[in-house]
Order: structure tokens, then sequence, then C-alpha cells
């Protein structure tokens, strides 16, 4: 794998590194409430808990409502962006908490680059604006995955930066990092990323079709002012990232050019140490494709696909491979995966959209999305599967899953497997047991309705017991279009409805909105803390009970900015 200026040939062995995802938390108060891929990284999501307060990101603005002391009430609101900057242009979609440090993560297209903000949560539930810092970046954008993780104090995200080799300025597609105040020019850029940081693997590449450095910046946030470091690496446009309990992964693969070898893969460890990696072929869905366990790396690779930036991932098509090597197999970038570590696997041709795929335990269960296929699969005729579950380290055959509906969404049931998505008008769950074979147990149909959000963070599910659980998912009604979670009962793979919690909300008020105006990332999820259940519909959150079963609403609370209350009575 060579660097800029220089050259790295050493192999990197990694056999001491734990892989098997420990937990890790930020702080005892910070208790995550997002469906997150890998257990102690967590992601950054609409609403995060901070011990007796939700905060909420939404539409340019920060929120804080107590629920300690079984109490429900609003108490803070600020802007999500420094109070000396103009929020035109930049979205605001992103937020995590560590040790009651709020950090914001948006995209400027006003000012050009990634924007940090920084915000303190006291003991009452008040925010207070901290600093703002930007870095130069592209847009990270990806309809599916998320750009920051955060891992203790360690916040760590991702950002593109095309590469333009006629640019009169050497060093201006460099990561550089500058606290922002009123009046600030470029020249108070700083680069955080050196040159002997910047690597890239043999793979060629045609430059014409476009050269951009895929830098992953790590900021601790356990200091007064925040410091970050970058690690990058150079190569086509086409991406997908994953975080794992210790590394960083970035893949990437041209948009044109599909031969064997022509893919990368770079392992960047999170302990500053150099990064490793090898060619590859073809192109991960999403995220959600990547899973490092006991010392290997498990990837489902499409052919056809061109990385996960902005809608791509949607649009993966071709044949389908999951790729298995050892991490100690990785190294200075040079080799290519041998053909021995592909898997070629079912797949559902080249009018694919939308595939869902997911790593469950040792499992892979991945499914054909709501494109003609997969409507095509639920002719009892056709020879077509919607979905596939495979074992990653076993040699049996894949198993083919007919749930009798298209497949939107693939989660996990603690060790087991749900598949939503639609058949006519009416929405879907069908459970799936991952014990000994892959096996369709119960399916619970809600008539009429469709996902309210299709994000990963959108879904939850609050284990009970090995065997019990509850499901929350937003659903949209179809008949009048209004919004609701639902929640779902599961008792040993047998799914039934407990009830929702609906929004009562009027369409169409006049919140003042600044920034971010559209809900690019939901503004839906269900909330689990403690023996408490709470639904966030947009500007309020109702919180529920259940009493034999069935879930009834105990009480609201609407958090809008006083322009939209004023509106509303």
């Amino acid at each position: 794998m060579g660097m800029a200026g220089n050259a790295v040939s050493e192999k990197k062995s990694l056999d001491n590194v734990a892989v098997s995802g420990a937990i890790v938390s930020a702080g005892a108060k910070d208790k995550s409430i997002t469906n997150v891929q890998t257990q102690g990284v967590d992601e950054g999501d609409i609403v995060k808990q901070h011990g007796d307060f939700l905060i909420v990101l939404r539409r340019g603005r920060l929120f804080t409502i107590r629920i300690g002391g079984d109490s429900l009430q609003p108490v803070s609101t600020v802007n999500a962006y420094a109070p000396d900057a103009n929020p035109a242009g930049t979205w605001y979609d992103e937020m995590l908490i560590a040790d009651g440090r709020i950090v914001v993560i948006g995209y400027s297209y006003e000012r050009g680059g990634t924007e940090i903000g920084l915000f303190d949560l006291d003991d009452h539930g008040v925010i207070t604006y901290r600093a703002t810092y930007q870095m130069r970046s592209n847009d990270y954008y990806s309809s599916r995955n998320y750009a920051s993780r955060l891992i203790g104090h360690q916040l760590i995200f991702y950002a593109p930066m095309q590469v333009n080799l006629y640019d009169p300025d050497p060093v201006a597609f460099l990561p550089a990092v500058r606290r922002w105040h009123a009046g600030a020019t470029p020249s108070d850029f700083h680069r955080i990323l050196p040159a002997n940081r910047i690597y890239r693997s043999s793979s060629d590449f045609d430059t014409n079709e476009g050269m951009t450095l895929h830098s992953v910046s790590i900021c601790d946030l356990d200091v007064p002012t925040m410091q970050c470091h970058s690690t990058a690496v150079l190569g086509p446009s086409g991406r997908v990232f994953y975080v794992s309990a210790d590394a960083v992964y970035v893949w990437t693969t041209a948009w044109g050019n599909k031969t064997v070898g022509s893919s990368a893969l770079f392992r960047i460890p999170l302990d500053g140490r150099s990064p490793s990696g090898l060619r590859t072929s073809g192109s991960p869905i999403d995220q959600m494709s990547f899973l490092q366990s006991d010392g290997y790396l498990n990837v489902l690779l499409t052919r056809e696909g061109d990385g996960e930036g902005m809608w791509a991932a949607n649009g993966a098509t071709g044949l389908l491979a999951l790729l298995r090597i050892r991490l100690s197999d990785l190294g200075d970038g040079s080799a290519i995966a041998p053909r021995t570590d592909y898997r070629v696997l079912p797949n559902f041709g080249d009018h694919e959209y939308g595939m869902q795929n997911r790593f469950i335990g040792d499992w892979l269960v991945y499914g054909g999305g709501t494109s003609w296929s997969a409507y095509r699969a639920l002719d009892p005729k056709s020879t077509t599967s919607p979905a596939y579950a495979l074992r990653l380290a076993a040699s049996g055959a894949v198993e083919a899953l007919h749930p009798g509906h298209a497949i939107e969404r693939i989660d996990a049931l603690g060790s087991d497997a749900i598949l939503v998505g639609p058949k006519g008008a009416d929405l879907h769950f069908t459970s799936v047991s991952l014990q000994h074979n892959a096996t369709m147990v119960g399916t619970y149909v809600q008539p009429n309705a469709a996902q309210g959000d299709q994000r990963t963070h959108g879904f939850f599910y609050k284990p009970q017991s090995e065997s019990e659980g509850i499901v929350g998912l937003p659903i949209v009604h179809g008949d009048n279009g209004s919004a609701a979670v639902l929640y779902l009962h599961n008792l040993a793979l047998r799914l039934g409805r407990m009830g929702s919690l609906d929004s009562r909300a009027t369409a169409n008020i006049d919140d003042g909105c600044k920034a971010s105006c559209v809900d690019w990332y939901g503004n839906a999820r269900p909330i689990f803390v403690g023996d408490r259940i709470f639904a966030l519909l947009g500007y309020e959150l109702v919180e529920g009970r259940i009493n034999g079963g069935t879930m009834t609403e105990r009480r609201r609370a609407n958090f809008a900015p006083a322009a939209a209350v004023a509106v509303a009575r």
C-alpha cells in the first residue's frame, strides 16, 4: 500500500487485535437508544438519551425533554448552529452525546464542508452552545449510511474530497479544520492530514472518471479544544465505509471498471497504526454488508454496485458473492483477494432495486428489495426467492426464504431475524428463526400501511427475555397518511399487535425553520428507556403504557418551537 511520497511494504499482523465487538460506553448516563450495527459503536441519530433527558435534533434545532422522575416535560431549545453563522444551505442531520457533550454533525453547502457543532447539557437539561468546527470536505450524504460514530470519547466520521489535478492550490483537497468565528477565512484552516497518512492500493483506476481522497477523521471530545487527526485513502469515487469496534473499513470502487482487482479494501485501525489493505472485486451494497468477527472480515458484494454515495446503494445489481478473509491476510494493498475467498450466492438478476442485507450472529440474511424481480417472486410459480440466509463459516447450502411479500427491511430480533415489506397496500412482518436452520415462523400483517422510515434507525427491538420482546417501527397509515409508531409483541417468534402511538400534529404548521427543513434522516423513532416506552413523532413525544398486552397512550408532550405552537393555538 503506497503512501504519497513514500512506500510501505510491511505486512500488518493483526492476530492480537480484539475484534469481538466489546461493549464501549461514553458514560453511564449515555445509554444508546439507537438501533446500531455494532454493539458499543454508537451512531449519529436524531434522538439520544442522557440521564433524565431525551435530546432531539430536528429541523436545525436541539430540544431537551425531561423524562426522569416519571416526568414528560420540554425543557430547552437552541439552534443547532453557531449564533453568528448563516444556517442557509446547511443540513444538520446527526447527533451524538458523550458525558453531556452534544455533538451535531452537518454539511454546509454555504461554507463548503462538514460542520461539527459542540454543545453542553447541564444537570437541569439546559443546552449551551460551546463551539463549531468546520472541516473541508465534499458532501458525505448516503441514503443508508451515517457519517458519524462514537466510541467512548472518540468521534469518528467519514468525509470525501474530490481531487482536482488542475487546482492551483496543490493541498486544497486535503482535510483541514478551523474553529468557526465571525469573519472566518480560508486561512484559518489547519491541516489534520499529514502526507505520510495518505495511502492507496496498487489498483488501477481511470482518473478521468474522478479521483477522491476518502478521509477518516478521529476527534477527541475529552479536551477543552477539539483535536482531530485524519487518515485517508486515494481511489475512485465509489465508496462504502464501516466501523467495527477497533477499526474503520473503507471500500473504494470505480464507477465503470469492474475487472478483477479494480476495487480496494482498506482497514484503518483506531489505535493509530498504519492501514492494511487488499485488492478486491465488486462493491458492498452498504455498511450492513460488513461484519468483522472472530478474526475474519465478511463482506457481501454485488458485481455491479457503485458504493453507497447519495442513493447509489439502492441500485446495486448483478451477481452476488460473500467475501470472507482473515484479518491477518490484509497486507500492503498490492495482493489480490484469491477467488477461493469468494462464495458465489444466489442473486436477483439485473433489475433489482433496494436490496437489503444484514449480518445477525453467524448468519447473513439478504433480500430482494421492492423491484420487479422481488414482486415476481411473490408468484408461487416463480423459482425466484425474495430472501436467502446462510451461515458464514459453514459450507452448507444457502437457504431460500419465501415470506410472500417484498422486503424493505431486514433486522435482528435478538439472535433471530425479521423481514419487513409490502404486499399490495399492506405491510407484512415475518419472523425468521436462525438457530439450526433458517425457518420462517410467524407473520403479522398491518393493513393499509407502509414504513414511515426505511433507515436502520427507524427500527428498534427491546428484548424482555431470550424468547420475548417488543418491536417498534414508524408507519404511515395509507388511508389518511397519518403517522404512528407500531408496536408488536414477539413471543417465541410469534408476532402480535400491541397497538400504536399516533401523531396528532396539524399539517403545514410554520415552525420558523431556517436550516435542515427536510427530514432526510426521518422524524420518528420508537424509544425504550428502562420499562418506559415512547414514540417520537415529529415535534411530539408520546408515552405509552402496556395494559394486558395492549399499548395505550399515557400522555404526550409537544416541544414544537414557539412559532409553531402559536399557530397551532
